[in-house]
């Protein structure tokens, strides 16, 4: 063999495939101001355990070594403010190589799971969100002007229609054991109130942020971060109109712990000693890109 022939025949032998498990959590959409619905959770894509929408779990990715492949962690979406008045926006995208899992949205807006329904400007009312197929659930309607607002979906379960003397919780999440031990990601957010005595207002388990309540009562709280948790929704009365933020969402990769990533420039991650035969690298933050060797 020449020695261009063994040069290419080295370069090739160090090129392998690898499976690659995911979790990609999108962004959670943000609160609104004024008593709004709560903000929908970030679409949730999983390989492991369950994902999100009460789809079928999502295949491994089989990977290149020495490839890039892009990862985006979303933002959560910005709260509803009252002064300066300033809206609530839906979360935004997170993305793994072909896997993208679609930001939550705003109070009222269709996205990952959907934003709970509310009066826009009273009496304009603005319908619950949908969610999206096999990543999250729609947010709640409402019973009347004068009742809680609907909560905002989760990727686990929608968020319970609003009854008299309920509150507008958020719906819940999914869990997952990707990391090794077994976390919820992806609450929907609570919605907010315009009364002193109701009860709920809670975000949905996995990092939903709560709804605000009526003059005294506690403000509304963002989703938490790096679940893709909806925010909260603002109350009205004297205090804590402000809705909340939604929550960034993750990625997190799970691969063979014979194979060492390299994360680019623009992420944030780290990577957790290997076990039960894998490693796993958690992205919180950024755009770029990933690889193996």
């Amino acid at each position: 063999m020449s020695l261009i022939g063994i040069i290419a025949s080295q370069n090739y032998s160090r090129i392998f495939n690898l499976s690659v498990d995911y979790l990609v959590v999108a962004g959670g959409g943000g609160g609104g101001q004024n008593a709004s619905g709560g903000g929908g959770a970030g679409g949730l894509r999983c390989t492991v355990t369950a994902t999100g929408g009460g789809g079928s779990l999502e295949s491994a990715l089989t990977l290149q070594s020495g490839t890039n492949y892009t990862v985006t962690v979303g933002a959560g979406g910005a709260a509803g403010i009252v002064s300066p008045l300033s809206g609530e926006t839906n979360g935004s995208n997170s993305v793994f190589s072909t896997i993208t899992s679609i930001g939550g949205g705003k109070s009222g807006t269709t996205g990952g799971s959907g934003g709970g329904g509310d009066f826009a400007n009273y009496p304009s009312v603005r319908a619950p969100g949908s969610g999206t197929a096999n990543q999250g659930f729609a947010g709640a309607t409402f019973n009347s002007a004068y009742e809680p607002r609907g909560g905002g979906g989760g990727a686990g379960a929608a968020a319970t229609n609003v009854t008299n003397n309920t509150g507008g919780a958020g719906g819940a999440g999914v869990a997952t054991s990707i990391t090794g031990s077994s976390v919820t990601y992806a609450g929907g957010g609570g919605a907010g109130s315009s009364s002193t005595t109701q009860s709920g207002n809670i975000g949905g388990v996995g990092g939903g942020g709560n709804g605000g309540r009526n003059e005294n009562n506690p403000a509304a709280t963002a989703g938490a971060i790096n679940s893709g948790g909806g925010g909260g929704g603002g109350s009205t009365g004297n205090f804590a109109y402000n809705g909340a933020a939604g929550g960034s969402g993750v990625v997190i990769l799970r691969y063979p712990n014979n194979r060492r990533i390299t994360i680019g420039a623009g992420l944030t991650g780290t990577t957790s000693a290997a076990s039960g035969g894998f490693k796993r690298t958690t992205i919180t933050a950024g755009t770029g890109n990933v690889s193996w060797s």
